[in-house]
């Protein structure tokens, strides 16, 4: 990683409206462009943006189609309408665009663990094959300094060579995470940060510590943003 971009925001609103804007941004790019795809993260931070656009942009589906590809960071090995899962979360946005359904590239949790991180890494490999760029990657970031489901240097020494794989989560949970390869494929990552106790981790991702799992899972990246909610800086 060699350039870090920060920007703060003095409160939450600000935030979701001006990440509500950047994705709409991105979405409007890829429409003009021909083609791109944007990877969403999940969380709580990311959702009050994706509502406020997805208001915004009903009956967009039609511009859209074979233009944009979106795609997940990670998710929870849980069945699509389920509360925990990401993509259910980010339903309200994703409905409002009406993609066609191969132009959503969810973790399909119905298949086994190990097959369904097998799948969404083809998926993955055959997007960037199309030569498909995600000209917009979210990444979260944990108080842990974890990003995606990436919490543990052994699932980074388990990443290598592979674009998505199967995590074990502090929560009990299993999971799927796109792993470092795949966000090299990203120029410039945005963290999104929102909440708080999260000071100790902003730190460390701005002065590019290695001790930090996030940093090493953009290592190969141009740069990083991080947008964050200026209460994260703060203590619990």
């Amino acid at each position: 990683m060699h350039k870090v971009h920060i920007r703060r925001f003095q409160t939450r609103p600000e935030l979701d409206t001006a990440l509500a804007a950047r994705l709409e941004q991105a979405i409007s790019a890829a429409a003009a462009a021909g083609g791109a795809a944007i990877m969403l993260s999940g969380g709580h931070t990311p959702l009050p943006a994706y509502r406020q656009l997805g208001a915004r942009l009903q009956h967009s589906g039609a511009a859209l189609r074979g233009r944009l590809h979106v795609l997940f960071s990670d998710d929870r090995y849980v069945p699509a309408d389920s509360e925990l899962s990401n993509y259910h979360a980010s339903r309200p946005l994703l409905d409002a665009l009406e993609l066609p359904e191969e132009q959503v590239l969810r973790v399909r949790t119905e298949l086994p663990l190990e097959a369904a991180a097998l799948d969404y890494e083809r998926r993955l490999r055959a997007l960037l094959d199309q030569g498909v760029a995600v000209t917009l990657g979210l990444l979260g970031l944990g108080a842990d300094g974890h990003t995606a489901s990436l919490f543990r240097s052994d699932d980074l020494a388990r990443a290598g060579g592979r674009l998505a794989l199967a995590v074990s989560r502090p929560d009990g949970l299993s999971g799927v995470s796109v792993t470092p390869q795949f966000i090299a494929h990203i120029p410039e990552p945005l963290f999104v940060v929102a909440g708080t106790g999260k000071e100790a981790a902003i730190a460390g991702l701005e002065r590019d510590d290695p001790g930090v799992i996030a940093v090493q899972a953009v290592r190969g990246c141009a740069g990083v943003e991080i947008w964050v909610e200026q209460a994260a800086e703060r203590g619990a």
